[in-house]
């Protein structure tokens, strides 16, 4: 953590370059040009001024005020991260609320400005951010980047190498999915699309890079027309035999700067296809009067979130390899309890990566490892750091989010482990959880089915004991991409809508959780892919193909809680592991895993 007076002489100096420029309150947003969800540290300006690390969260500094407004996931975080700073934690519901919009029209002053950086604040978000503050009388300003004239060491932008995604693990070739592309295109009379989005990109034109932590993609705008498409990306990050493999199907690279002039340099008369959900408005701004606009989802969204049969391949031999680590990982842990070896929360995470990088085609973490002990496991997004962690002694529950990225596929897991003697309110709370996770991967369901309606097969457990969690309950899961992917959610906090709605071939988690602060936390996760059930005289049906491949610790559940389908669930599910995990351990992870997957 940053010594709170550090923080506090960082939002004076911001406060004094606000008064230079006449402005009563500035915004920071967690976003970049992409609006992407994890950040260069060129944009992380939030984190830096406020200190708070949490992935999501938007800071308002007025000459008076500072506040992070921060969902439940984050609020012990956020409590301990702030304090002393002098800015206050504005606790909201979920993550896509507008409190803080709301707080600005009412307490902001008529006549006064408020400032954002257009650059990395979305247009539906400006939109709405306008709206409220014209009907309060407040002037709004998104032409001024702020941050930068405060903060005088700003990281400059990451310049890793861009290398291509190649057969077999590529889910097709780029000539295809542009063919694909300008297709729907076409549809929408469009002569022009434009991509901001990084795992969009990198998909599309199957490249991969290192640019932002755990996820393989690479700062890049793309400009795409019918006949030729312009890859805008930092000098020298692609080399020229790549240069020369792009130019082949029709894409040239340009610099990443030359982005906007050549948005704003489209023919006159000409249609853009935008999405509006996944642009920023400083990039919008740069279309020219004369362009027409249709505003429509990218259609790579929807495509690269219909796994191809290819990808499902690669994805079930990664989840093999990825869940043969896990279990080499689980019987050092296990041994190493049993030998009162003193074991960190920072030493799991090396310990698990270590096990991971040992796979083949293993490239990195998918994202930073969670090892939450005790009331550290309460807090969904807890990070150990050097200065401030755990040490796994006594008795309790112990929580590990991890997952990896691999050439073909990327995985992300949750498993709570019993230490020593349970209390029976954990093993209540681990039963619970379980239950829930299993009857969403249980369900059967309508093609068409939405999936935000879904959240509630996973909650109705936890609920009937009058329990809740503040997350969603499942996210979409990009291949060796990033570990979020849409358009797919199941959420309560997601407003139902046609593109949420759940397809054959998406890969989502299944992630209920019970949260105790500063007692424990319980969340069991694994990775769903939706594959056709059935078709009978009421439609078509598809049900969930469970892709994670790991046991779940027994030991945490009370069997008398299961009902006979779940018990029976689990125990195929324990058999699958075993029968699919066996052939690649031996030694102590072969023992654990047969102890670990034996019926119940």
């Amino acid at each position: 953590m940053i010594d709170p007076s550090r923080i506090s002489a960082r939002i004076t100096t911001l406060r004094l370059v606000m008064k230079q420029h006449g402005v009563a309150a500035c915004l920071l947003p967690s976003s970049d040009p992409h609006l992407s969800e994890y950040l260069p540290e060129h944009w992380q300006g939030r984190q830096w001024f406020s200190g708070f690390t949490g992935s999501m969260g938007t800071l308002i500094v007025t000459n008076d005020f500072a506040g992070v407004w921060a969902d439940s996931r984050y609020w012990q975080q956020a409590e301990k991260e702030l304090a002393g700073t002098g800015i206050a934690l504005m606790k909201i519901n979920s993550g896509a609320s507008t409190q803080h919009v709301e707080w600005l029209a009412q307490n902001v002053g008529r006549g006064s400005t408020v400032t954002v950086d257009g650059a990395v604040f979305g247009l539906e978000a400006a939109k709405n951010l306008t709206a409220a503050l014209e009907e309060a009388g407040v002037q709004l300003r998104t032409d001024m980047d702020l941050i930068s004239g405060a903060w005088p060491e700003r990281p400059g932008l990451p310049n890793a190498p861009v290398y291509e995604h190649c057969a077999p693990y590529a889910s097709a070739p780029r000539a295809e999915k542009f063919v694909q592309l300008r297709t729907t295109m076409a549809r929408f009379g469009a002569q022009w699309h434009w991509l901001s989005t990084l795992d969009d990109i990198a998909w599309l034109f199957n490249l991969r890079g290192a640019d932002v932590s755990y996820n393989p993609v690479f700062l890049a705008h793309a400009l795409i027309g019918m006949d030729r498409a312009t890859l805008f990306v930092g000098a020298g990050k692609i080399d020229s035999a790549l240069t020369a493999r792009l130019m082949l199907d029709g894409i040239e690279v340009a610099d990443y700067a030359q982005a906007l002039p050549a948005l704003a340099g489209l023919p006159p008369g000409s249609r853009i296809l935008i999405d509006p959900r996944r642009i920023t408005l400083g990039t919008a701004n740069a279309i020219a009067k004369g362009i027409e606009r249709v505003e429509q989802m990218n259609p790579t969204t929807l495509a690269k979130s219909q796994k191809t049969a290819n990808e499902i391949g690669n994805w079930r031999q990664a989840m093999e390899q990825d869940g043969a680590a896990l279990c080499e990982f689980f019987a050092w842990l296990e041994g190493a309890l049993t030998a009162g070896e003193t074991i960190s929360e920072i030493l799991i995470d090396e310990k698990i990566t270590t096990a991971r990088a040992r796979r083949p085609n293993f490239v990195c973490p998918s994202f930073g490892t969670i090892a939450g002990w005790n009331g550290n496991g309460a807090m969904p997004h807890y990070h150990a750091t050097p200065e401030s962690h755990a040490i796994i002694k006594g008795d309790g529950l112990l929580l590990i989010d991890s997952g990896g990225q691999y050439l073909g596929g990327t995985t992300d897991i949750t498993r709570t482990i019993a230490v020593g003697n349970l209390l029976p309110q954990q093993r209540t709370d681990c039963t619970l959880v379980l239950k829930g996770m299993l009857q969403l991967a249980m369900a059967v369901f309508p093609v068409g089915t939405l999936g935000p309606t879904l959240d509630i097969l996973a909650r109705a457990p936890i609920w009937a004991s009058g329990v809740n969690y503040g997350h969603g309950t499942g996210h979409g899961v990009g291949y060796f991409l990033n570990v979020h992917e849409g358009p797919q959610t199941i959420s309560p906090q997601t407003q139902p809508a046609p593109t949420t709605t759940m397809l054959a071939g998406m890969v989502t988690s299944d992630e209920p959780g019970i949260y105790r602060p500063d007692q424990w936390g319980v969340r069991i996760e694994n990775l769903l892919l939706t594959v056709p059930a059935a078709t009978t005289e009421f439609g078509e049906f598809l049900r969930f193909e469970t892709l994670t491949l790991c046991p779940i610790d027994v030991r945490c559940i009370n069997v008398s809680m299961l009902t006979a389908p779940e018990r029976d669930a689990f125990n195929a599910y324990h058999a699958e592991v075993r029968r699919r995990l066996a052939p690649l351990v031996d030694g102590a992870a072969l023992d654990w895993l047969n102890r670990a997957t034996a019926a119940i």
